[in-house]
């Protein structure tokens, strides 16, 4: 079975890649919708949930292949749950180009002066077999931290430098990538997947 991530993120794909490797021994086989030409879907909604399945109905109907999509992002406590699902899109809010290194610097910045620093890292997966699917299969994860008063932490990408995780005491940025999967919001839903996928498809 072929299986679309429906995902032009590189930091993210190379994640997912590594996380549904388990599901190749099955016969699946991992194809980027990029290298099948899926125009990106739109995101329009407030929700991960919704854009989730937005994004995987799109890379469906685009190639005739079951498809599977994440939306993520950092939900802030001090910002009643933002920026949400326009984590990536957080910069230009302040007049900043979009991009990984600009968002980090926004959010240091805007919260320089809040003590409730509590935050987590969301990753809500979808995937559809079709695009009118009447039964996506859903998995959501969930990293709890605190945002650092600076960056720490070379690897990863979006906002890992400076999500604290204090049970091991380092940022996301400062795991290697199989430390980090282990515990990311990401690795949680995914592991939930495959486990959904092998229940439900295979």
């Amino acid at each position: 079975m072929k299986l679309v991530l429906a995902s032009n993120n590189q930091g993210k794909l190379f994640e997912m890649q590594a996380l549904f490797a388990p599901l190749e021994k099955q016969g699946v086989t991992i194809i980027s919708q990029s290298d099948l030409n899926v125009p990106e879907a739109p995101e329009p909604f407030k929700t991960f949930l919704e854009n989730a399945l937005t994004k995987a109905r799109n890379a469906a109907r685009h190639t005739g292949l079951p498809a599977l999509a994440d939306d993520a992002g950092l939900c802030v406590d001090a910002f009643n749950g933002l920026p949400g699902v326009d984590t990536a899109y957080y910069a230009t809010q302040f007049g900043l180009p979009k991009g990984d290194d600009n968002n980090v610097r926004a959010l240091l910045d805007q919260m320089k002066n809040i003590t409730n620093r509590r935050a987590a890292l969301v990753s809500t997966l979808v995937a559809v077999r079709t695009p009118d699917d009447p039964e996506p299969l859903v998995a959501v994860g969930r990293a709890v931290g605190e945002i650092t008063k600076e960056r720490i932490g070379a690897g990863g990408f979006g906002f890992d430098p400076v999500l604290f995780i204090p049970e091991i005491s380092k940022t996301f940025a400062q795991l290697l990538p199989e430390e980090k999967n282990a515990r990311s919001h990401r690795g949680q839903a995914a592991r939930l997947m495959v486990e959904l996928i092998r229940r439900n498809w295979l």
